[in-house]
């Protein structure tokens, strides 16, 4: 792309949460593989919408003619981190119809009868389709971690029971990209007063958030654990820093053209004779 600052490293490669890594040594306002400025990366993200776009057609495509092939983008973090913008300026420049965003919420009474993943089976996306879990089943070890509401041993199958689904949905062919968008804790302050400084954004805001911010270390400690226990081949972490939004975005819009790139996608073959079809179409 002429003229537009590209990474210079794979998002896949730098951002993955492997064997020996350590979310206390990301600094969470720095911008890794990406050389540029915030000009440089929100015209990247602008520039990149088309070929999103496209393989997304391509995949929905596929998948109304017998393709198994899915994404499902995780996207967990703190309050405050980005979720919504992502949804709004990654996800949003794809066609809606082949979309489906699902915000995980407290589970209802029904959902709590049910085993953990029920509801997470319920909600995933179809052939064809990209799905997003804004929160997810993550949220299932996070918690319940943080606040003792199970204790290790139920942990311990919850992790090992996240690892025997996700590896299934990959055998099934879903692409996953599982990304925790990491903060700092002053970013979450400034964040925070923002959002009560500005009325129009009152709305975003709950009192209960500063009672979950009273337990970061906490969090960050429950996160670590996470990554070790369900950082998988298949179904591996991506920890974006995520202070700087605009990088942010461009990290997760790249990790999803790199999902979607090796789905080895194309469009499907006409099931009906075109030259006949065109020939009929030009004497309606």
């Amino acid at each position: 792309m002429a003229g537009i600052k590209e990474f210079t490293k794979q998002v896949s490669v730098i951002l993955k949460a492997g064997p020996g890594f350590s979310l206390e040594a990301v600094d969470p306002g720095s911008t890794p593989g990406y050389k540029g400025k915030k000009p440089d990366g929100v015209a990247l993200l602008e520039a990149q919408d088309d070929r999103l776009d496209v393989l997304q057609e391509m995949l929905f495509a596929e998948g109304k003619y017998g393709s198994s092939k899915r994404v499902l983008l995780i996207l967990q973090a703190m309050d405050t981190a980005g979720k919504g913008g992502i949804v709004e300026h990654v996800v949003g420049s794809m066609d809606p119809q082949g979309v489906k965003v699902v915000p995980f919420k407290a589970p209802t009474d029904e959902e709590k009868v049910h085993d953990f993943l029920w509801r997470v089976e319920r909600a995933l996306p179809g052939p064809g389709i990209v799905g997003v879990f804004d929160r997810s089943h993550y949220e299932d070890v996070l918690i319940h971690r943080v606040h003792g509401w199970a204790n290790e041993a139920e942990l311990e199958r919850r992790y090992a029971a996240i690892n025997e689904f996700e590896a299934g949905l990959a055998e099934q062919g879903t692409a996953i990209v599982k990304v925790m968008l990491n903060i700092s804790r002053d970013e979450q302050k400034a964040r925070l007063l923002a959002r009560l400084d500005d009325p129009s954004k009152h709305w975003k805001y709950n009192p209960g958030d500063l009672e979950e911010r009273a337990l970061w270390d906490s969090y960050m400690e429950a996160y670590q654990l996470v990554f070790e226990k369900t950082s998988t081949e298949v179904a591996p972490w991506y920890v974006v820093p995520a202070n700087k939004k605009w990088y942010a975005r461009i990290a997760v819009q790249e990790l999803l053209l790199e999902a979607l790139g090796k789905l080895d996608l194309s469009w499907p073959k006409a099931d009906y004779d075109v030259s006949a079809e065109r020939a009929m179409a030009v004497e309606s």
